[in-house]
This record gives C-alpha cells, structure tokens and sequence, in this order.
C-alpha cells in the first residue's frame, strides 16, 4: 500500500504508540490496532483524491488522515489544521522527523482560514457531526473540490439530517463512497461532497439524494 514509503509509515506508527501515547494522543486502547484502525483506515481515503491535489485536513489531532495521507501521497500539498498547541507540537515535531516536505501544520480553527484559503479537498476524521463539519469545511473547498469525511455507519442518516446545511454551504453533488473493501476490514465509509456555489449566491436548490457506491 505505501511501497517506497513503507518506512516511512512505520516511522509514523512509532510516533504515535510512542511519544503519542504518553502525550495523551494516542490512547493505550489503540496501541495494538494502529495499523488496520488507524493508519491503513486513514490510507484508503488517498483513492478518493486527485493527483496533486491541495488537501487541508481539519481537526488533525495527531495527524489522522492528514500526515497519513502525505505519507502515502507525496504528490499532494497536505495543510494540517488544529488548534490545540500541544497536538500541532506534536506534528511539527513529526514532519520534521518523517520528512515531510508536502506538510504545512498550520494552528487555529478551520474558521480562521475561511476567506483567505482554498483547497482542492478538505477531509475530516471523528471531527464533529456533518452537521456542524460541513460549516467548517465546504468554505474551504474551491468550487469544484470536495469534502471527504471519514464517517461510520451512520453516514446515509447523517447526510439526510444535514441536507439544509449542505445547501447552505454549496453542496450540490453528496454520496456516500466505500473505499478499501478487500483491503482494511471494516471497510472505510467516506461521504463525499462536491462543493458548488453556495446557496446565497444560487437562484434554486435542487434536492440531493445521498447515492452509494463500493470500490
């Protein structure tokens, strides 16, 4: 799955079950499923993303997807955006060891870069309820990007509850991808949204229908 950059993966899982986990990142529970929970979780997502693309990866925390995705993927510029100081310690601390010269870490809100940035894909993981992450995320996203959140099995009845928002917000395209299948066991759930005008700048809504696919 990383090829070349297998080391560097395995690099990565140390940071994290090491000095991650006695920093409070990481919780001991995860220590021994980092690789098929975590980072191959994490991993799968890159087959949604196009080729240099520019990725902001919102919430970060330790890194998840966000530096796995720039492991994977040194074609993409990936933006790590988190707001507590001891998590984009951690990061910076991490890239520089890892070498990541595709990764900006950038401390703040996802808030505070709207208007001023845009990316081709923005992505979230056990951020927040779309509801609420769709607000965060599609002002990041140029027109013609997506959003991808990493979700659960959940994910149908949560595009259903955020429909007004995703209106709101410039959502015109919403479908719920399974990637990884035959790869990473559950398989990764990621709903999708292709980002369009928002909704105070269209004349008319048109009703999306969340549409699933497998691959």
């Amino acid at each position: 799955m990383f090829s070349t950059r297998l080391p560097i993966a395995e690099a990565y899982a140390d940071l994290l079950t090491g000095d991650g986990t006695l920093r409070g990142l990481i919780g001991p529970r995860e220590v021994p499923r980092i690789w098929e929970r975590h980072i191959l979780n994490c991993a799968m997502v890159t087959e949604l993303m196009p080729e240099h693309a520019s990725v902001c990866d919102i919430g970060s925390g330790a890194g998840l997807p966000g530096v796995v995705i720039a492991i994977r993927r040194p074609d993409l510029h990936v933006v790590l955006v988190e707001p507590l100081l001891r998590r984009t310690t951690f990061l910076d601390e991490a890239v520089a060891v890892l070498g990541l010269a595709n990764v900006t870490v950038h401390r703040g809100r996802a808030e505070d870069l709207h208007d001023r940035q845009e990316f081709d894909v923005v992505t979230a993981r056990a951020v927040a309820p779309l509801e609420r992450l769709v607000g965060w995320s599609l002002p990041l996203v140029r027109t013609g990007g997506v959003f991808l959140a990493m979700k659960g099995s959940g994910a149908h009845a949560e595009v259903e509850a955020s429909d007004a928002a995703l209106h709101r917000f410039g959502g015109v395209d919403v479908s719920v991808e399974v990637v990884g299948v035959g790869v990473v066991e559950p398989p990764v759930t990621v709903v999708k949204v292709v980002k369009g005008v928002p909704m105070e700048t269209r004349g008319s809504q048109t009703k999306r229908k969340p549409r699933s696919r497998r691959s």
